[in-house]
């Protein structure tokens, strides 16, 4: 049987969607799983339109290496707080909070696929997905790597680029800058080690930051894939990992940074970022110039600039948001508090500072505005910024 996505909304979201929505978004899902039951149960995807395609693990239908096996990995409770306080909802994360503290991290896999096609989709919102056929057409089911309906138009037309051999290792929203650096990177620092980089296609349409990163490990494609358009591979190598694999990360943090004495206090302010605010934000001042803490607006930093400010850092203060993700160059045991809704219990940051040996402290804050609790605003009391530091240290 696939594995489907279940129809998960946070608390937070439940309280402002409104009747309409709930019933259409449970119309889309039932479909979605009768037409996906359908294709595992062998129906051929011409019977369905091409919207869906039977689902196989993707380790099932390659030649597959194991470079780390699954694995239990350690880590501490958030600085001041009890396994009591965290919470054990896992949302859309697939592990929750509590978790953490001992969390099983998959194996990490080098996967030869024969005969494959990638398909380089986009979600009707606009967002980079890519999907990966074999030479049976069926959908390799890869986190974040997976034929969903919009995939089909794709699957129907000639490639539009021919490779005897090509790697790749680009998922869905691969641009956005949190999971490039958790879920990338490390990626490609393996297989440089390697030597299995020379025929690397990535997605042609690319941030600079994204470019200044492959800059700092040596690294350039071999060709790349337009949005909207479809590789062929004879052989196609696929990396299959875990976001959080602790070899992957400590990997990339030493391939991207030098190790500088760390003696700065940084708290990372939204002011210039596109929504998500934290909002009364002067009124923590005085408390940060109280404790030597420098303000900073990634935004206004170049990539390498925020590399070497993130490998100064001692203790590094943020609402959550893609900055904490520069947690990745700050040398290990850091500190890293972060400014979080509850309502919103996302543990990736958690997860990511426990695979790199930092030390993870949070302060709880209030969700603000109506809308997805991805996009609202976030108010937190100066009170409960200072006890988070103070159990910090």
């Amino acid at each position: 049987m696939s594995r489907h996505v279940p129809l998960y909304v946070s608390p937070a979201e439940a309280e402002i969607t409104g009747l309409r929505g709930r019933a259409g978004r449970r119309l889309r899902w039932w479909r979605d799983r009768w037409g996906s039951q359908a294709a595992q149960a062998g129906l051929p995807p011409a019977v369905l339109g091409g919207r869906y395609r039977r689902h196989v693990p993707a380790a099932e239908a390659a030649v597959a290496e194991t470079v780390h096996p699954a694995t239990t990995v350690r880590g501490d409770l958030p600085l001041g707080r009890a396994a009591s306080d965290l919470s054990a909802d896992p949302g859309w994360f697939g592990f929750a909070f509590r978790d953490v503290p001992a969390r099983l991290a998959g194996p990490t896999r080098l996967l030869r696929i024969a005969e494959a096609r990638v398909l380089a989709g986009e979600t009707p919102a606009g967002d980079f997905a890519p999907a990966i056929l074999d030479g049976a057409g069926r959908s390799l089911d890869l986190r974040e790597i997976r034929h969903r309906p919009f995939h089909a138009p794709l699957a129907r037309r000639a490639p539009d680029m021919h490779r005897r051999r090509a790697v790749w290792i680009a998922e869905r929203v691969f641009d956005n800058y949190a999971h490039w650096f958790t879920a990338h990177l490390g990626k490609l620092v393996l297989l440089r080690d390697r030597g299995l980089l020379g025929d690397l296609v990535l997605p042609a349409d690319r941030p600079a930051w994204l470019d200044a990163s492959l800059a700092r490990i040596g690294i350039r494609p071999a060709a790349e894939l337009p949005r909207g358009a479809v590789l062929a591979a004879g052989e196609l190598l696929v990396v299959e990992c875990d976001r959080f694999r602790p070899e992957l990360l400590r990997a990339a943090r030493a391939a991207a940074t030098d190790s500088p004495a760390a003696d700065r206090n940084i708290f990372v302010s939204r002011r210039s970022a596109r929504g998500r605010s934290l909002l009364g934000e002067e009124a923590l001042q005085p408390l940060l110039h109280a404790r030597g803490f420098e303000v900073v607006e990634m935004e206004r930093l170049g990539f390498d600039e925020q590399v070497a400010l993130m490998a100064r850092t001692r203790l590094l203060l943020a609402p959550h948001g893609a900055g904490l993700a520069n947690m990745l160059f700050c040398a290990p045991g850091t500190t890293i508090v972060e400014i979080a809704d509850p309502g919103y219990p996302n543990p990736n940051f958690y997860a990511m500072a426990a695979a790199l040996g930092h030390r993870y402290g949070y302060v709880a804050a209030r969700g603000m505005g109506a809308g997805h609790p991805l996009r609202r605003d976030l108010a937190v009391d100066p009170e409960a910024v200072a006890a988070a530091l103070d159990a910090a240290g």
